[in-house]
């Protein structure tokens, strides 16, 4: 009869924890960001491995949103690609299992799917395409088989994957890097741009384009002015006022898209 009793009182306090968080999840829905350290960068917090000041863009965008109306959480993590942000445990499958219907997922990959799909120190880098193909490789990292994908499939299967679960998903191409030839800044429009387009296209994603955002508003600054204003350390990464600037960026793209019902959180329209 104690069991019995032990049992009831379990199973009662479950039901009120699941009562609880629906009714939680009800009230304020949730704004998901995923991505490499162009989004966030370290700790989030301006220091990282003796880089001060250095700043993803998503450290900013909670600004823009009234967050008495919906929660902002940024779960990007640097040094990942689409595949690895995938593939490595609790990163991709964290965020999945908190996805709830209501809720938006934005992400922005392809800074290091560049990088060797195979080598001793990332192992981190996608086939450069929105293809179905796949190579296998014996990952050297992790000595484990491993079925490499495009970049713009792991694009796809994000997409796919929160779609299911009731989440509007927006997808957005690499950034740009300080990257300049004869005044004009690079863009990735017949790379990364095409292919993450190319994906959000084929799963029924919103896309922004980011990075032509930023590189209008790079070449209309102009090479000087930006490598002085928005860079520090390096080419990839940007300090406070470009990272600034790339939340803005985004934020314009929400606000080109007025069927996006996240606008409706945003605190000016």
């Amino acid at each position: 009869m104690k069991n019995i009793k032990v049992k009831l009182s379990f199973a009662a306090l479950l039901l009120l924890l699941c009562i609880c968080s629906a009714f939680k999840h009800q009230s304020k829905p949730t704004f998901y960001l995923i991505g490499d350290s162009t989004v966030k960068n370290g700790r989030d917090d301006g220091q990282n491995k003796g880089a001060t000041g250095l700043w993803g863009w998503g450290h900013f965008i909670g600004s823009y949103f009234d967050q008495s109306k919906i929660n902002v959480e940024n779960d990007a993590l640097g040094g990942t690609s689409s595949r690895t942000f995938m593939n490595r445990k609790g990163l991709w499958d964290k965020v999945l299992s908190k996805l709830q219907p209501g809720d938006y997922l934005i992400m922005q990959f392809g800074t290091n799917d560049a990088s060797p799909i195979n080598d001793s120190t990332r192992a981190r880098g996608t086939i450069k395409n929105n293809s179905d193909s796949s190579v296998a490789i014996v990952n050297m990292i992790t000595k484990q088989n491993e079925v490499v994908h495009s970049y713009g499939w792991y694009i796809r299967q994000f997409v796919t994957q929160a779609k299911a679960k009731g989440v509007t998903v927006i997808v957005c191409p690499p950034v740009p890097k300080n990257s300049w030839t004869d005044g004009k800044v690079h863009r990735n429009a017949d790379s990364y741009g095409k292919w993450a387009a190319e994906a959000a296209a084929q799963t029924g994603a919103y896309y922004i384009d980011l990075n032509k955002l930023i590189c209008d508003d790079y070449d209309s600054e102009g090479e000087e002015k930006v490598k002085a204003t928005y860079y520090g350390a390096d080419a990839t990464h940007t300090i406070e006022a470009g990272a600034k600037l790339g939340a803005q960026m985004v934020i314009n793209g929400i606000k080109a898209q007025p069927n996006l019902k996240l606008n409706n959180y945003l605190l000016v329209k």
